[in-house]
Protein backbone atom coordinates (compact mmCIF):
# COMPACT_ATOMS: atom_id res chain seq x y z
CA UNK A 1 0.00 0.00 0.00
CA UNK A 2 1.46 3.35 -1.03
CA UNK A 3 2.18 5.97 1.65
CA UNK A 4 2.66 8.80 -0.84
CA UNK A 5 -0.76 10.29 -0.09
CA UNK A 6 -0.26 10.27 3.68
CA UNK A 7 3.35 11.45 3.87
CA UNK A 8 4.56 14.69 2.26
CA UNK A 9 7.58 14.45 0.01
CA UNK A 10 10.89 16.12 0.77
CA UNK A 11 10.07 18.64 -1.94
CA UNK A 12 6.77 19.51 -0.26
CA UNK A 13 8.50 19.83 3.12
CA UNK A 14 11.14 22.13 1.67
CA UNK A 15 8.47 24.22 -0.03
CA UNK A 16 6.60 24.57 3.28
CA UNK A 17 9.82 25.52 5.08
CA UNK A 18 10.62 28.19 2.49
CA UNK A 19 7.12 29.63 2.73
CA UNK A 20 7.39 29.72 6.51
CA UNK A 21 10.82 31.35 6.31
CA UNK A 22 9.49 34.06 3.97
CA UNK A 23 6.60 34.84 6.33
CA UNK A 24 8.89 34.94 9.36
CA UNK A 25 11.43 37.14 7.58
CA UNK A 26 8.70 39.53 6.46
CA UNK A 27 7.31 39.76 9.97
CA UNK A 28 10.76 40.40 11.45
CA UNK A 29 11.51 43.13 8.93
CA UNK A 30 8.15 44.75 9.65
CA UNK A 31 9.10 45.33 13.26
CA UNK A 32 10.64 48.67 12.31
CA UNK A 33 8.92 49.59 9.05
CA UNK A 34 5.55 49.55 7.31
CA UNK A 35 4.56 47.01 4.69
CA UNK A 36 4.37 49.71 2.01
CA UNK A 37 8.11 50.35 2.42
CA UNK A 38 9.14 46.67 2.50
CA UNK A 39 10.85 45.38 -0.63
CA UNK A 40 10.61 41.85 -1.98
CA UNK A 41 14.38 41.62 -2.30
CA UNK A 42 14.79 42.53 1.37
CA UNK A 43 12.77 39.48 2.31
CA UNK A 44 14.46 37.08 -0.10
CA UNK A 45 17.91 38.31 0.95
CA UNK A 46 17.18 37.40 4.57
CA UNK A 47 15.87 33.94 3.62
CA UNK A 48 18.62 33.32 1.09
CA UNK A 49 16.37 32.58 -1.88
CA UNK A 50 15.83 34.23 -5.25
CA UNK A 51 12.91 36.53 -6.10
CA UNK A 52 11.69 33.76 -8.41
CA UNK A 53 11.39 31.49 -5.37
CA UNK A 54 9.29 34.14 -3.62
CA UNK A 55 6.83 34.20 -6.51
CA UNK A 56 6.25 30.47 -6.15
CA UNK A 57 4.59 31.26 -2.81
CA UNK A 58 3.18 34.80 -3.04
CA UNK A 59 2.05 37.08 -5.85
CA UNK A 60 3.76 40.08 -4.27
CA UNK A 61 4.60 41.60 -0.88
CA UNK A 62 0.99 42.64 -0.27
CA UNK A 63 -0.08 39.01 -0.79
CA UNK A 64 2.41 37.99 1.88
CA UNK A 65 0.92 40.70 4.08
CA UNK A 66 -2.60 39.34 3.61
CA UNK A 67 -1.36 35.90 4.66
CA UNK A 68 0.16 37.43 7.78
CA UNK A 69 -3.18 39.06 8.58
CA UNK A 70 -4.99 35.73 8.33
CA UNK A 71 -2.33 34.14 10.49
CA UNK A 72 -2.34 36.99 13.02
CA UNK A 73 -6.08 37.22 13.65
CA UNK A 74 -7.38 33.85 12.56
CA UNK A 75 -5.84 31.97 15.47
CA UNK A 76 -7.34 34.36 18.03
CA UNK A 77 -10.96 33.81 16.95
CA UNK A 78 -11.43 30.28 18.34
CA UNK A 79 -9.79 31.16 21.65
CA UNK A 80 -12.15 34.07 22.35
CA UNK A 81 -15.17 32.23 20.97
CA UNK A 82 -14.44 29.22 23.17
CA UNK A 83 -14.24 31.44 26.25
CA UNK A 84 -17.60 33.02 25.50
CA UNK A 85 -19.20 29.64 24.84
CA UNK A 86 -17.73 27.79 27.80
CA UNK A 87 -18.52 30.50 30.35
CA UNK A 88 -21.93 32.01 31.03
CA UNK A 89 -21.05 34.49 33.77
CA UNK A 90 -19.83 37.92 32.72
CA UNK A 91 -16.90 37.95 35.14
CA UNK A 92 -15.64 34.57 33.91
CA UNK A 93 -15.98 35.62 30.29
CA UNK A 94 -14.16 38.87 30.94
CA UNK A 95 -11.33 37.17 32.83
CA UNK A 96 -10.90 34.60 30.07
CA UNK A 97 -10.89 37.22 27.31
CA UNK A 98 -8.33 39.46 29.01
CA UNK A 99 -6.06 36.54 29.93
CA UNK A 100 -6.33 35.10 26.41
CA UNK A 101 -5.40 38.42 24.81
CA UNK A 102 -2.47 38.93 27.18
CA UNK A 103 -1.18 35.41 26.43
CA UNK A 104 -1.59 35.95 22.69
CA UNK A 105 0.37 39.19 22.77
CA UNK A 106 3.16 37.57 24.78
CA UNK A 107 3.35 34.70 22.29
CA UNK A 108 2.90 36.72 19.08
CA UNK A 109 4.09 40.31 19.60
CA UNK A 110 5.18 40.66 15.98
CA UNK A 111 1.76 39.71 14.66
CA UNK A 112 0.01 42.17 16.98
CA UNK A 113 2.42 44.96 16.05
CA UNK A 114 1.87 44.24 12.36
CA UNK A 115 -1.93 44.37 12.58
CA UNK A 116 -1.92 47.50 14.74
CA UNK A 117 0.34 49.32 12.25
CA UNK A 118 -1.27 48.10 9.04
CA UNK A 119 -4.92 48.44 10.09
CA UNK A 120 -4.77 52.00 8.80
CA UNK A 121 -1.64 51.57 6.68
CA UNK A 122 -0.88 52.26 3.06
CA UNK A 123 -1.51 48.82 1.53
CA UNK A 124 -5.16 48.57 0.52
CA UNK A 125 -5.27 44.77 0.21
CA UNK A 126 -3.97 44.38 3.75
CA UNK A 127 -6.34 47.00 5.18
CA UNK A 128 -9.20 45.14 3.50
CA UNK A 129 -7.99 41.80 4.87
CA UNK A 130 -7.75 43.18 8.41
CA UNK A 131 -11.23 44.69 8.10
CA UNK A 132 -12.62 41.39 6.85
CA UNK A 133 -11.02 39.42 9.68
CA UNK A 134 -12.30 41.85 12.33
CA UNK A 135 -15.74 41.82 10.70
CA UNK A 136 -15.78 38.02 10.84
CA UNK A 137 -14.56 38.13 14.44
CA UNK A 138 -17.39 40.52 15.38
CA UNK A 139 -19.97 38.26 13.72
CA UNK A 140 -18.68 35.23 15.62
CA UNK A 141 -18.81 37.07 18.94
CA UNK A 142 -22.28 38.41 18.15
CA UNK A 143 -23.56 34.91 17.33
CA UNK A 144 -22.52 33.68 20.75
CA UNK A 145 -23.82 36.70 22.65
CA UNK A 146 -27.15 36.56 20.78
CA UNK A 147 -27.86 33.23 22.52
CA UNK A 148 -27.78 34.83 25.98
CA UNK A 149 -31.13 35.50 27.66
CA UNK A 150 -30.31 39.19 28.03
CA UNK A 151 -30.12 39.53 24.23
CA UNK A 152 -33.33 37.66 23.49
CA UNK A 153 -35.33 40.69 22.32
CA UNK A 154 -32.46 42.55 20.68
CA UNK A 155 -32.51 43.44 17.01
CA UNK A 156 -29.95 41.85 14.70
CA UNK A 157 -28.26 45.23 14.23
CA UNK A 158 -27.91 45.74 17.98
CA UNK A 159 -26.42 42.30 18.53
CA UNK A 160 -24.00 43.00 15.72
CA UNK A 161 -23.09 46.35 17.29
CA UNK A 162 -22.42 44.54 20.57
CA UNK A 163 -20.07 42.10 18.83
CA UNK A 164 -18.22 44.97 17.17
CA UNK A 165 -17.88 46.78 20.50
CA UNK A 166 -16.37 43.69 22.13
CA UNK A 167 -13.93 43.18 19.27
CA UNK A 168 -12.90 46.84 19.17
CA UNK A 169 -12.16 46.64 22.90
CA UNK A 170 -10.13 43.46 22.41
CA UNK A 171 -8.06 45.02 19.62
CA UNK A 172 -7.43 48.11 21.74
CA UNK A 173 -6.46 45.89 24.68
CA UNK A 174 -4.02 43.88 22.55
CA UNK A 175 -2.31 47.09 21.43
CA UNK A 176 -2.08 48.28 25.04
CA UNK A 177 -0.55 44.96 26.15
CA UNK A 178 2.02 45.27 23.37
CA UNK A 179 2.95 48.80 24.45
CA UNK A 180 3.29 47.58 28.03
CA UNK A 181 5.66 44.82 26.89
CA UNK A 182 7.76 47.47 25.14
CA UNK A 183 7.93 49.56 28.30
CA UNK A 184 5.57 52.19 26.95
CA UNK A 185 2.47 53.41 28.77
CA UNK A 186 0.85 51.55 31.68
CA UNK A 187 2.24 48.17 32.77
CA UNK A 188 0.55 44.85 31.99
CA UNK A 189 -1.36 44.67 35.28
CA UNK A 190 -2.83 48.13 34.74
CA UNK A 191 -3.76 47.30 31.14
CA UNK A 192 -5.52 44.13 32.32
CA UNK A 193 -7.39 46.03 35.04
CA UNK A 194 -8.54 48.70 32.58
CA UNK A 195 -9.61 46.09 30.04
CA UNK A 196 -11.70 44.27 32.64
CA UNK A 197 -13.40 47.51 33.64
CA UNK A 198 -14.20 48.37 30.03
CA UNK A 199 -15.65 44.95 29.33
CA UNK A 200 -17.62 45.10 32.57
CA UNK A 201 -19.02 48.50 31.53
CA UNK A 202 -20.16 46.95 28.24
CA UNK A 203 -21.77 44.06 30.13
CA UNK A 204 -23.58 46.34 32.57
CA UNK A 205 -24.84 48.56 29.75
CA UNK A 206 -25.96 45.50 27.86
CA UNK A 207 -28.31 44.46 30.67
CA UNK A 208 -30.06 47.83 30.47
CA UNK A 209 -30.17 48.18 26.69
CA UNK A 210 -33.49 48.18 24.85
CA UNK A 211 -33.58 47.81 21.10
CA UNK A 212 -35.58 50.49 19.34
CA UNK A 213 -37.18 50.41 15.88
CA UNK A 214 -35.04 51.79 13.08
CA UNK A 215 -36.21 55.40 12.58
CA UNK A 216 -35.30 55.19 8.91
CA UNK A 217 -33.72 57.97 6.81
Amino acid sequence: MSTTASHPSQRDLQKARTRRALLDAGLDLLEHQSLSSLGLREITRVVGVSPAAFYRHFRDVSDLGVTLVEESLGSLHPVIRAGLTEHSQDRDRIDHAVEAIAAYVRAHPGHVRFVARERHGGVAAVRTAIGAQLDRFAREVAQVLAQDEVSRDWSEDDVRMLGETYVDTMVMTASAFLEAAQGEGPDEATVAHTARRRLRLISVGRRHWTSEPDPGP
